[in-house]
C-alpha cells in the first residue's frame, strides 16, 4: 500500500475498508489509502460497541501531534449489521456499516445452511433497515432431491419478498447477474464458513484473489479463512464486503414484541389478532396462528419465529 502523509491542519474524508482493531485502512476521496489509528477520545466516548469504527464507516482523518494519521470523526451511519460481542466489557460488535444490500450465501450441502440461520439473518437485516437477499451457491453440487428442495425454498422466500439467486463459483453460473446487482452498491456477503463467499467474490472480481478454504471431511463444515470483515472496491463500480464465517446468527437490542414485524408474512396479519400485544404463541383469536394452520404461513418460518422468542438471552450471534 502506498504510504500517504497528511499535511498539518488538513482533514480528509474517506471510507473504512478494513479494521484490525488497532489499525484502520481508509480509502480517501482522492483515491489514496491511508493507514490510521483511532484518536484517543473516540475510543470510549459515547460508544457502547466493541468497535467504535466499522468497515463501511465514513470518517474524517487528520494528522496527530505524533505526525501519524488518525481518525478524528465518525460520520452518522445510515444503517449497520450487528452481532453480540464476545468480550464482556461491551454489549455488541458492528460487522459493517452503510450497507445497500445484505446477501446471505446459502448452501444445501457441504455445508448445509439451516432454515433457522436464514430466518435469523433476515430478521436482523430487517431490524437494521438493510434490504436482504439469498444467494444459493454451489448449485452444481445438488442432487435431484436437493434441487427439489431448492425450488421449494426459492418459492417460499420469493413469495414473502426476498429475492433469490442461484450461483456456482466453480462453474461461473449466475455471475453476470450478480455483477449487475452489485454495480454501484455497497454489498455485504455473509454466511457459514465454507459456503463459498470468498470464492464467489474471486469470480465476481478476479483481481482480488482472496484466500479460500476447504471443507472438513469429518464435520462437512467450512474451515475458517477470513479473519476480519473487509470492503473491496469493485472495478465495475460499488464495493463488496467479505465477512468471517458465522456459526449462528441472533439479534441484539431487539424487543421480543417486535420480532413478528420482521416476518413480512406475519406483519400483514398482526392487526387482525384479537389482542394488540399478541405474541402469536398462545393467545386465542390469533390471525397468525390461524394462517399457519391454513398453510398460508410456512410452518418452518413459524417454528423459527417461536425459536427466536424462546431464546432466553435473545443474543446468540457469534463468529466461528
Amino acid at each position: 500500500m502506498k504510504k500517504v502523509y497528511l499535511c498539518n491542519n488538513i482533514m480528509v474524508k474517506g471510507v473504512v475498508l478494513r479494521s484490525t482493531g488497532s489499525w484502520y485502512s481508509v480509502l480517501c476521496e482522492s483515491g489514496d489509502r491511508i493507514d490510521c489509528r483511532l484518536k484517543g477520545k473516540l475510543r470510549t466516548h459515547g460508544i457502547r460497541t466493541t468497535n467504535p469504527v466499522a468497515v463501511g464507516d465514513y470518517v474524517y482523518v487528520e494528522q496527530s501531534d505524533r505526525h501519524e494519521a488518525v481518525i478524528s470523526e465518525i460520520l452518522p451511519r445510515d444503517n449497520y449489521m450487528i452481532r453480540k460481542a464476545t468480550r464482556l466489557s461491551k454489549s455488541s460488535h458492528i460487522i459493517a456499516a452503510n450497507i445497500d444490500m445484505a446477501f446471505l450465501i446459502v448452501t444445501l450441502a457441504a455445508p448445509r445452511t439451516s432454515l433457522g440461520f436464514i430466518d435469523r439473518f433476515l430478521v436482523t437485516a430487517g431490524a437494521y433497515h438493510i434490504p436482504a437477499a439469498l444467494i444459493f451457491n454451489k448449485i452444481d453440487l445438488l442432487s435431484l432431491d436437493d434441487r427439489e428442495e431448492l425450488l421449494r425454498l426459492e418459492a417460499l422466500y420469493r413469495n414473502i419478498g426476498y429475492p433469490c439467486y442461484e450461483t456456482s463459483a466453480t462453474q461461473q453460473q449466475g455471475i453476470e447477474s450478480l455483477r449487475e446487482l452489485l454495480k454501484g452498491k455497497v454489498s455485504l456477503f455473509s454466511g457459514h464458513s465454507g459456503v463459498g463467499k470468498s470464492a464467489l467474490i474471486n469470480v465476481i472480481e478476479p483481481a482480488l484473489d482472496l484466500k479460500t478454504g476447504a471443507i472438513s471431511d469429518y464435520h462437512q463444515k467450512g474451515m475458517h479463512t477470513t479473519t476480519f470483515a473487509e470492503m473491496f472496491p469493485l472495478s465495475f463500480g460499488g464495493y463488496i464486503i467479505d465477512t468471517p464465517g458465522i456459526k449462528e446468527f441472533g439479534m441484539v437490542d431487539l424487543e421480543k414484541e417486535e420480532v413478528s414485524h420482521y416476518f413480512p408474512e406475519m406483519l400483514t396479519l398482526i392487526y387482525d389478532c384479537s389482542f394488540h400485544n399478541c405474541t402469536h404463541i398462545h393467545e386465542p383469536g390469533c390471525a397468525v396462528k390461524e394462517a399457519v394452520a391454513a398453510n398460508k404461513i410456512s410452518s418452518s418460518r413459524y417454528r423459527n419465529y417461536c425459536s427466536i422468542l424462546n431464546d432466553e438471552s435473545f443474543h446468540i450471534a457469534d463468529w466461528e
